[in-house]
C-alpha cells in the first residue's frame, strides 16, 4: 500500500503554511491540564491539611513555649526563638538519650546488615532445599507484633531462667542481668532489634544478589579467585546501590528507635535505654509541646546529616 503524504497549502509568496494540526498538542494539553489538576486535587488537599500544615505548625511550635495549658489560647504563647534547642542540648537526659541512640545505631546497624547479607547470600547460593521456608522464617519477625516479640525476648533475656543465660551456663559462662543491668540492657535491645529487623534488609539484599551476573563469578573462578575474593571484588561492588538503600533506610529507622525500649524497659534502668524519640514522646506526654517539637527537629537534622554522609560514601561514582 502506497504511503499517503499530507500536502499543506502554500501562500501566494510560495511559503509553506503551517498544518492546522500543528497546534493540536498544545490545545490537547490545555484541555487535559485542568482535568489532571482536578484528579490531583484530593491528594493535594489531603497533603496540605495532614502533612504540610502540621510540619509548618510544629516548626513554629518549636520556637515557642507552648504547653498543654496553652491549647485553649494558642495565640497567647510566647516566641522564645532557639531557647528550646539550647535547652535540649543542655538537658542531661536528652544528651544521655542521644548517646544511647548513637550506641544503638553504631552497633545495631552493622550487626543487622551483616546478618541480613549473610542470610541473603545463603539463600541465594548456599541453601538449595526448602528455600521458600527459610525465606518465610527469616522474614517472619518483621511482620510479627512488637508485643509478641517483647514477650518472647523477655523470656529469652531473663537472668535466671532465660534461654540465653541457660545456654551460656552450659559452657561455664554466667549470663548477665540483661534487662536489669545498665551495662547490658542496651546490648539486649540491640540483639532483639537485629533479630526483628534483618528480614527486610535480607529481602532487598537477595534481590540485589540475583542481579549480579553469575558469569562474572565463573570467569573469576577460572582465573583462580577464591570465594571470598569473588565476593569482595565482584559481589560487594555491584551491591553498592543496594547497600546504599538498605543502609539509609535502616539508619533512619534506628535513629528513631522507640518500640524496643518502650515495651521492654521503659527507658530504664537508670535511663540506659532511653532514646531520643522516646524522650521526645515523654515530653509530649508531660505537656511540653514546644520543647518536644524542638527535639523532634533535632532528630530530623541528625537523620538528614547521617543520610547525606551515607550518600557521600556509598554512592556509585561511575
Amino acid at each position: 500500500m502506497a504511503a499517503t503524504t499530507e500536502v499543506t497549502p502554500r501562500g501566494e509568496t510560495g511559503e509553506t503554511r503551517p498544518s492546522p494540526r500543528g497546534g493540536g498538542a498544545a490545545r490537547r494539553a490545555l484541555r487535559e491540564g485542568p482535568a489532571a489538576w482536578m484528579l490531583a486535587l484530593p491528594f493535594c488537599l489531603l497533603f496540605l491539611v495532614f502533612t504540610a500544615w502540621p510540619v509548618v505548625q510544629s516548626l513554629f511550635m518549636s520556637l515557642t513555649d507552648t504547653k498543654s495549658r496553652d491549647l485553649r489560647s494558642p495565640f497567647a504563647v510566647n516566641v522564645v526563638g532557639f531557647d528550646n534547642f539550647t535547652k535540649a542540648f543542655s538537658d542531661p537526659v536528652f544528651r544521655k538519650a542521644a548517646l544511647n541512640t548513637a550506641y544503638f545505631v553504631v552497633i545495631g546497624m552493622p550487626l543487622t546488615l551483616g546478618i541480613a547479607l549473610a542470610a541473603a547470600v545463603a539463600l541465594d547460593r548456599g541453601i538449595t532445599k526448602f528455600r521458600s521456608a527459610f525465606r518465610l522464617g527469616f522474614y517472619l519477625p518483621v511482620i510479627t507484633s512488637i508485643v509478641a516479640v517483647a514477650v518472647v525476648w523477655r523470656f529469652l533475656l531473663q537472668e535466671e531462667f532465660g534461654l540465653i543465660n541457660t545456654v551460656l551456663g552450659w559452657v561455664g559462662i554466667t549470663g548477665p542481668n540483661w534487662l536489669g543491668d545498665p551495662n547490658w540492657s542496651m546490648p539486649g535491645l540491640i540483639l532483639m532489634a537485629a533479630w526483628r529487623n534483618f528480614g527486610t534488609a535480607m529481602i532487598i539484599f537477595l534481590a540485589g544478589l540475583q542481579g549480579v551476573p553469575w558469569v562474572l563469578h565463573e570467569a573469576a573462578s577460572i582465573d583462580g579467585a577464591s570465594a571470598w575474593q569473588r565476593f569482595r571484588h565482584i559481589t560487594l561492588p555491584m551491591l553498592r546501590p543496594t547497600m546504599l538503600f538498605v543502609s539509609v533506610t535502616t539508619s533512619i529507622g534506628y535513629l528513631q528507635f522507640f518500640e524496643e525500649p518502650f515495651v521492654m524497659t521503659n527507658g530504664g534502668p537508670l535511663n540506659s535505654t532511653i532514646s531520643m524519640s522516646m524522650y521526645t514522646y515523654k515530653q509530649f506526654g508531660f505537656g511540653n509541646y514546644g520543647y518536644a517539637a524542638s527535639m523532634s527537629y533535632i532528630i530530623f537534622v541528625v537523620i538528614a546529616i547521617v543520610a547525606a554522609i551515607q550518600f557521600r560514601l556509598l554512592r556509585d561514582n561511575t
